[in-house]
């Protein structure tokens, strides 16, 4: 009940404050399984500074805050908010309102978004929030990341660097920003970024995504979190949503 009342109000509140979630989910297109794709907004960085190296992401943190077509930002900053069909694309897909409870139930629905894409899936991990999941081009290269709701299964393109950043399955698609930063850069830059703010937590190893690395953060060694640093300016976007980390599935 839950879902299907988000759901309601996000599909209302999007049509009547944009009025092109129409045009944004025409095609409608089914995936094997019946679910339907549609396009979901993406929060934005805090602060007035969501491009500028040290950003350091948004308190969005749970799936009550986004839907189909709809979530914080799309009346905000320009240039850090979107909104439905803007992309002309599908970032979300309907779960069938059975909990997740697994890595492996993860990796199914996971899988069922990725197949649309052309895409499959590559590490899984689980948080106290919610599943998260790399999915990878048939080349074995990193393509977008991806959230699942253990609450009914829906899944959608990640918050923040995977929506705002990424430039082959992100808002900026059909853009391209030079990289700048390599991998070791990256790094360097997320263990400053982890430094200055005292935590006791260390960067990982830089994975490259179109447009950006994501690095998991780490305490003594174990996996702690994530945050992700765009490959132009080196902004950092910390990824707060996701709570406390349970387990990860590879390949």
């Amino acid at each position: 009940m839950r879902s299907r009342s988000r759901r309601a109000a996000a599909t209302l509140a999007a049509l009547a404050l944009a009025g092109t979630l129409a045009a944004g989910c025409a095609a409608d297109d089914s995936t094997s399984d019946g679910a339907s794709l549609r396009p979901a907004a993406a929060p934005s960085p805090s602060g007035s500074d969501c491009w500028r190296s040290g950003t350091s992401g948004d308190d969005w943190n749970d799936w009550d805050s986004w839907g189909p077509g709809m979530g914080p930002g799309m009346m905000g900053r320009d240039d850090c908010s979107w909104g439905p069909g803007m992309m002309g694309g599908y970032y979300w897909q309907r779960g069938d309102g059975t909990p997740v409870k697994t890595l492996d139930q993860a990796r199914r629905r996971a899988a069922a978004f990725a197949n649309h894409l052309g895409l499959r899936v590559g590490e899984v991990m689980q948080f106290s929030r919610n599943f998260y999941a790399e999915l990878e081009k048939p080349s074995g290269k990193l393509a977008t990341e991806v959230l699942v709701d253990p609450a009914d299964g829906d899944v959608g393109i990640e918050y923040g660097p995977a929506m705002m950043w990424n430039t082959d399955y992100g808002m900026h698609h059909h853009g391209r920003t030079q990289t700048r930063v390599s991998p070791v850069q990256a790094q360097d830059r997320a263990q400053q970024w982890l430094r200055d703010r005292s935590g006791g937590l260390t960067a990982g190893e830089a994975e490259a995504f179109p447009g950006y690395y994501t690095l998991h953060t780490l305490r003594s060694g174990k996996i702690n979190g994530m945050l992700s640093v765009n490959a132009s300016t080196g902004a950092v976007w910390d990824h707060t949503w996701h709570g406390t980390y349970i387990a990860t599935s590879e390949h």
